[in-house]
């Protein structure tokens, strides 16, 4: 088969913005393929979500009701995956990197006899034989490579904010249910609690003022931290970054982390401080709106990214820049 399978996700009542992620790429490797993108919504009541995936304009929303997928038990999931994908046979299948997707997306493979290639930055169709191009980081986010693996249907789970999510448009797609034949006996785990976890959300930061190795210390994050309050009062939400090395120096935690091994974002604006431009960091963080850089090497490679470079100190830059926020505000 030629079609693209996504599994849909639902957050807070509606479609996760993850899953119009997939919807979009699952769109461009459905048309590279000659076949459908669709979506697969499980639950125990997945109406209201089929609706509103099929806004987004894939081909199909396969719709799967049953009460055993209330909320989500991973082996009702897995026990529905597996009759589905049986069932409709797609050519590609595609899942979020979330803990839904690596949770189930191992052990289907593994059911199907397919071969899961996860936490994907990049896909694309290989012209030459149809198979699916995954591009990931490995060694540790120290390098990008580049797989391919024979065998249907070809499984990825995709890293979130690696590409541009679907927007919703006049065609809808058809809405088609499906049974499943579950039984409680299945389950193995009683219960399932998700907590939240107090940390720095930076996909959802308008600016972030990130720091690197060139801020020399720790108490170089006080001066970002000046800064961030500066544009705080211009624009909404204001976060503090870094790159990998901060992090492994001690001077911040990992979740202010941008890059293949940290958070992946694209605020409408990205202040450099003492950044390098690692390949790492630069795929992170270069779909920003506006990339401003701060560094003492002009040779380096956040330059050549940026929209606007200043090479000097930031120890005399971000004070100036501060003032004059200050002033303007």
């Amino acid at each position: 088969m030629s079609d693209v399978l996504i599994l849909g996700e639902i957050k807070e009542g509606s479609i996760d913005t993850r899953t119009l992620e997939l919807v979009s790429v699952g769109k461009r490797l459905a048309g590279e393929r000659g076949g459908d993108a669709c979506v697969l919504i499980l639950g125990d009541a997945p109406q209201g979500a089929a609706a509103e995936a099929a806004s987004y304009g894939p081909a199909k929303v396969y719709s799967v009701g049953h009460p055993l997928l209330k909320g989500f038990q991973p082996e009702f999931w897995l026990a529905a995956l597996e009759q589905v994908c049986k069932q409709i046979k797609p050519g590609v299948f595609l899942m979020s990197h979330s803990y839904r997707g690596m949770e189930l997306g191992p052990r289907l493979s593994c059911r199907l006899g397919a071969r899961l290639t996860t936490d994907c930055i990049d896909l694309a169709i290989d012209p030459q034989d149809g198979l699916l191009l995954r591009t990931k980081p490995v060694s540790g986010g120290n390098a990008i490579s580049v797989f391919k693996c024979p065998g249907e249907p070809q499984m990825a789970t995709v890293r979130g904010k690696v590409f541009e999510p679907a927007a919703a448009g006049e065609a809808k797609g058809e809405i088609v249910e499906i049974g499943v034949e579950l039984d409680a006996s299945m389950a193995k785990v009683i219960s399932l609690e998700v907590v939240k976890e107090e940390i720095v959300a930076l996909d959802k930061a308008d600016v972030v003022v990130a720091g690197g190795a060139g801020l020399g210390e720790e108490d170089g994050f006080e001066a970002l931290e000046d800064l961030r309050k500066a544009l705080s009062k211009s624009f909404g939400n204001v976060m503090i970054g870094c790159s990998r090395v901060a992090v492994d120096k001690g001077w911040i935690s990992s979740d202010h982390q941008v890059g293949l091994t940290g958070t992946m974002i694209s605020p409408d604006l990205y202040v450099a401080v003492g950044i390098s431009g690692a390949i790492q960091h630069l795929v992170g963080m270069v779909h920003s709106k506006k990339i401003i850089a701060i560094n003492t090497d002009a040779g380096c490679n956040m330059f050549k990214v940026a929209d606007y470079g200043v090479v000097e100190d930031y120890g005399k830059i971000i004070p100036a820049l501060v003032q004059k926020l200050e002033e303007l505000s």
